[in-house]
């Protein structure tokens, strides 16, 4: 359960605070469904940037803005098409897209899961209080973002590795920023940081991703429905949604899944992770280059027992297509190969994750042999525009990308993507990666046993406790607004 104690003279006090800077927190309801914003918000908005450090971007958090950099209002969820001649199968996939958020990553949702129902009851105190967001990327910029929007100082923690791009937006928005040794693999490296902060500072308040079930019940609340709406908008009659494809991370996307397994009981989940890391698959561990999918171990806020498969995807596939996608030979090459130019001019929206799902996609496509009555849906976490410096870094490594590059990487990594690496799960094989937690969350970062026995043989209602706590949420945003004098 997510805590919701209210401590009284802090909540007044934050409220009081947020009023004097402006800031109006939005309901889950609201990002769900953006007719539901204020008209006078929605007016405010047209002169604001999709990314401008302003309170009144709390209401883009939201998977249906107008795909404009700046002043654009609501419209349906935005999403992409994958076609049989891109991706070789007949089932139809589709993808939420997440560039279109603040920051340019859905991460951002998250990490307002996070953060706003401790302001709200008044658990974390801004005037005492630094918010600290431990990730291999999304998740620290969307939390310094949103801890700025809400009246917060923050401290990003993410490896030194990471693309530059997210290093020097960083340094313009988070108080601080903390650089662990490693790259996207290196998690455990975040966490000791994060526990020396705790035993060397008393002004921080951890929000790590991987523990928080804010996390997973923001993509419970506003992704899944968003999920439901985009498939009812895209599957014709007699279709059906076969399966939802996503990569491990911090599982809290996987939230999305609880929403639509309820909607649509025959769908399966797969869950997707680096082969050079397998540790769904192998109990493995390594390192990789899917940014922004951690791993080498299992989150703690993983529904374990609503997962069907796991999908190992050799890093070199996702890498590689991000150059078909985005270099012009290869962009030229998809053209002759009969894809269509409107999906061609967008692939940019995929960035090194997003590939990575729509290869899960694929592979989930061909294990099932689905067909052109069958829907897949996974995300698209960010963007191309979060990867620039990994393209430079390509062209200097690998040289000019060429047309026969191009034929290579399309008929190895899409027509020619196999069904190795994959695993159905039997109930023991999700008893083994549920085990996993035990060694990472109880023996090293102190949860209890009695509660990870919970989320396996209270299940699903231990889930389900969580999932019921929207409504209340919702409620004590409203609150915390009228205690400001917004309502």
């Amino acid at each position: 359960m997510i805590d919701l104690a209210v401590h009284e003279e802090t909540r007044k006090r934050n409220a009081r605070l947020a009023r004097e800077k402006n800031i109006l927190i939005p309901t889950f309801r609201e990002m769900r469904d953006p007719r539901l914003i204020p008209d006078w918000v929605k007016r405010e908005l047209r002169e604001i940037g999709l990314w401008d450090l302003h309170p009144r971007n709390l209401f883009r958090i939201t998977w249906k803005n107008e795909p404009v950099p700046k002043g654009g209002g609501f419209n349906g969820v935005n999403r992409l098409v994958f076609p049989e001649e891109l991706t070789g199968v007949p089932a139809k996939i589709v993808a939420l897209v997440g560039k279109w958020f603040p920051t340019g990553s859905h991460k951002v949702g998250a990490t307002f899961g996070c953060l706003a129902p401790r302001l709200v009851t008044g658990q974390f105190d801004p005037t005492r209080h630094k918010a600290v967001w431990p990730s291999t990327g999304n998740f620290c910029r969307g939390g310094a973002y949103v801890a700025n929007l809400l009246g917060c100082e923050s401290v990003a923690i993410l490896p030194e590795g990471m693309s530059r791009e997210r290093f020097e937006w960083l340094s313009k928005v988070a108080g601080e920023v903390i650089a662990t040794p490693g790259t996207e693999s290196n998690v455990w490296e975040i966490f000791m940081k994060c526990k020396e902060l705790e035993r060397t500072r008393k002004d921080v308040m951890i929000f790590n991703q991987f523990d928080e079930f804010g996390n997973h019940l923001w993509h419970y609340a506003v992704t899944g429905p968003a999920m439901e709406e985009a498939l009812a908008e895209e599957m014709a009659a007699g279709e059906r949604l076969a399966g939802i494809t996503l990569t491990s991370g911090s599982s809290g996307t996987l939230g999305c899944a609880d929403y639509l397994k309820e909607r649509f009981p025959h769908a399966k989940l797969a869950v997707g992770e680096s082969l050079q890391c397998p540790t769904l698959l192998l109990n493995g561990f390594g390192a990789h280059r899917i940014e922004g999918i951690g791993d080498k171990h299992v989150p703690w806020i993983h529904n374990v027992r609503n997962t069907d498969m796991v999908i190992a995807i050799d890093d070199e596939a996702p890498v590689s297509l991000i150059r078909l996608f985005n270099e012009p030979a290869g962009r030229e090459y998809l053209l002759r190969r009969g894809v269509p130019p409107s999906l061609v001019d967008n692939l940019d929206l995929l960035g090194i994750s997003g590939a990575a799902n729509l290869i899960a996609a694929i592979k989930f496509a061909k294990y099932f042999e689905l067909t052109s009555r069958d829907w897949v849906i996974t995300v698209l976490t960010d963007s191309m525009e979060l990867y620039q410096s990994r393209l430079r870094e390509l062209r200097e490594e690998r040289g000019p990308y060429t047309t026969e590059q191009a034929a290579i990487d399309y008929h190895r990594f899409l027509l020619g993507l196999s069904t190795d690496w994959m695993l159905e799960l039997s109930h023991w094989d999700r008893r083994r990666i549920h085990n996993l937690k035990y060694y990472t969350w109880v023996e090293q970062m102190g949860k209890s046993a009695d509660e990870l026995l919970s989320q396996w043989y209270d299940w699903p209602d231990y889930w389900d406790r969580i999932h019921r706590q929207v409504d209340e949420i919702d409620e004590l945003i409203r609150e915390f607004n009228r205690l400001g004098g917004w309502l």
